[in-house]
């Protein structure tokens, strides 16, 4: 397959500020991969930017392409990339159940709407999907009754609903007590042990499953460090990272940072 991203001296606007600045990034599809910064660092602007919601400066030499296209069909481009978000939690705390949450997917909206027509196939992608994350008896329960934990959840299961090549995790334990953390960083290492590739994006050290074969530290709109996790995790490219001083820890494959 072609890369699932190429970035070429990429730098996105928001507002009179250059959120990305001259970035140029390259993830194989099929990889496992964390893109670590702290708040401010352009994370959100990159997501943003990978699903097109924002567009690059067009300069001469910049470019960017995603499995290989540099324009895409926004329904088609979901059926390869799986998104969640934090905005997305937000919006779907209303009284739609976990089953509609989930269909909403197919129709990129936060629930079902009088004017959208699910059909038979969709439901039973829905339900697939739930039950792929053991949370099939969440279909029927609205969203606004659920537990962080279990809107996350929900959530991810609408992520796949398309059967994506890849998932993309934003800042995803947000919100979420240690014991939902620690189930989602479970479910995190199931996807990636299917053969689903993972793109995370995060400032908490702690997300960063074993699975992980690459980090990436993006600092003030740019790439700081990029390499295989073993180079890049360490005490001194974190400090300068988050620009103060930092102890690290590693047990059973996660980090730890104090």
């Amino acid at each position: 397959m072609a890369p699932l991203l190429e970035l070429e001296k990429v730098s996105v606007m928001r507002g009179e500020r250059a959120a990305l600045r001259d970035v140029s990034l390259r993830v194989e599809a099929g990889e496992h991969v964390c893109i670590l910064g702290p708040n401010g660092c352009g994370k959100s602007t990159l997501i943003k930017t990978i699903t097109r919601e924002c567009y690059p400066l067009a300069r001469e030499g910049s470019w960017m392409r995603i499995l290989g296209k540099e324009r895409w069909d926004i329904f088609e481009l979901r059926s390869h990339l799986g998104i969640v978000t934090p905005d997305l939690l937000t919006s779907c705390t209303t009284d739609s159940t976990g089953r509609d949450a989930v269909l909403s997917g197919f129709f990129s909206s936060t629930r079902i709407f009088p004017h959208h027509h699910p059909d038979a196939e969709h439901v039973r992608s829905a339900e697939s999907a739930l039950a792929r994350l053991g949370i099939a008896h969440l279909a029927d329960r609205a969203v606004m009754q659920m537990s962080s934990g279990e809107a996350k959840r929900t959530l991810i299961a609408r992520a796949l609903v398309h059967e994506p090549h890849t998932l993309l995790f934003d800042e995803p334990s947000n919100a979420l007590d240690i014991a939902a953390q620690f189930r989602l960083r479970d479910t995190m290492r199931e996807l990636a042990r299917t053969g689903l590739a993972v793109l995370l994006v995060t400032h908490h050290v702690s997300e960063i499953i074993p699975e992980m074969e690459r980090v990436i530290l993006l600092q003030d709109g740019g790439i700081l460090a990029d390499d295989a996790k073993e180079r890049v995790m360490t005490e001194e490219n974190l400090r300068a990272l988050f620009r103060t001083p930092i102890r690290l820890r590693r047990s059973d494959g996660f980090f730890h940072a104090y």
